[in-house]
């Protein structure tokens, strides 16, 4: 009997190895990876840059406190302002804690301004912004703050689209919207770009932030450095993590110089975040994701999307939409997909997933051509024998 909790529910396999998109489970079989760790081995096992990197800072310095200045946090701090809208970076660990995070920075703004009142957050229903006692109520999610009361306060919902009831919702003690750019565990569903421009129209008028979470969405898995590049906005605070560590847990948030102004001394800190060995791996991970590096992402989602759509196609019975953006991509399933996963993971495909039915497909960035068309083959095997 394990001695750990039972609050996940583990398949019956566990790995050995990993290299590139694949694992090497402890028997030997070796598996597609399309699950990376959920979207945050951004550059697959075992990358070689990754692994310098971190070979080489854990001979020199492993951690530091925050009480002193970090060197390598400082470089990936002024690469992320380079690459993005944001001025100033705060360090984390996870994305619930950029998260948490993002929401003291709303908050405190206001308050450093002379509006402490302006404290509600308001979120989309069946969100998923992790899984602290404030974020499991941010995300509006029964299932999720069930047994955990009191309820958190100051934060209000919406349903994904209704527009009407969003704006309903903006009062005098508003401080900011937030919402994830491509829902993930909802779904993978995507923000339209239009939606985002409106959003952004909307804050301003109501003097309100824009909290875009990109944790799951970012650091190049659309196809661009972040999801709401695509509708040319700029939000205020962009919570991120997942991809930026390359399977090192990282987290940061990225705010205007405007919002940071809050944040003095004493306003947040976290013992772990932004230490040197972290940092080291930032570093190595952003200084791969570059315009070229874009391009090939954009190209092999072309390539798996139009195929996917080529199978919803032929199986209609079994797809019903494929989702999503660059190498963030859902199947959903007219039926429940549980025994479609377990299918595809007994063909060697590793998949995870989502609300509404649909499996999310979330293979590493530098995915080759010849392992997604392993995937389709896979998928398109599975859906055959469904089909019958």
């Amino acid at each position: 009997m394990s001695a750990l909790a039972q609050n996940y529910k583990r398949k019956d396999l566990s790995f050995s190895k990993g290299k590139g998109s694949y694992l090497i489970s402890s028997n030997g079989k070796k598996y597609l990876d399309f699950v990376q760790g959920i979207a945050v081995n951004s550059l697959g096992h075992a990358n070689k840059k990754l692994v310098n990197a971190i070979n080489k800072q854990s001979n020199n310095l492993w951690h530091v406190s925050n009480a002193f200045k970090i060197p390598e946090g400082e470089k990936l701090a002024r690469k992320l302002v380079k690459k993005t809208f944001a001025d100033s970076v705060i360090f984390q660990n996870s994305g619930a804690e950029a998260t948490e995070a993002a929401i003291k920075v709303a908050r405190r703004y206001f308050f450093s301004i002379g509006k402490p009142y302006k404290t509600r957050i308001i979120c989309i229903k069946n969100s998923f912004h992790g899984r602290t006692l404030a974020a499991i109520h941010a995300s509006g999610s029964k299932k999720m703050t069930e047994g955990f009361g009191p309820k958190i306060p100051g934060f209000d919902h919406f349903s994904f689209g209704d527009h009407k009831r969003l704006k309903s919702l903006i009062k005098r003690n508003t401080a900011a919207i937030m919402i994830e750019t491509i829902m993930g565990e909802g779904g993978i569903k995507v923000v339209p770009e239009f939606c985002l421009r409106e959003l952004r129209k909307l804050c301003d008028k109501k003097k309100i932030l824009l909290i875009l979470d990109e944790v799951q969405c970012g650091i190049g898995r659309t196809g661009k450095f972040f999801a709401f590049e695509y509708a040319r906005v700029k939000p205020d605070i962009v919570p991120i993590a997942k991809g930026i560590g390359g399977g090192f847990p990282i987290g940061a948030v990225l705010m205007t110089k405007k919002v940071a102004r809050g944040m003095i001394p004493g306003t947040h800190g976290s013992t772990f975040g932004g230490n040197p060995l972290a940092m080291a791996v930032g570093n190595a991970v952003i200084d791969q994701i570059n315009k070229k590096f874009l391009k090939n992402v954009n190209l092999m989602s072309n390539h798996f999307i139009s195929e996917l759509n080529k199978i919803k196609k032929k199986y209609p019975k079994i797809i019903e939409e494929v989702r999503g953006k660059g190498l963030l991509i859902g199947l959903k399933l007219h039926n429940d997909q549980t025994d479609f996963i377990k299918d595809l993971m007994k063909n060697k495909l590793l998949t995870i997933r989502a609300a509404e039915n649909v499996i999310r497909i979330l293979p590493p960035l530098n995915v080759k051509k010849t392992e997604i068309d392993l995937a389709l083959k896979i998928i398109n095997k599975v859906c055959k024998e469904k089909d019958k």
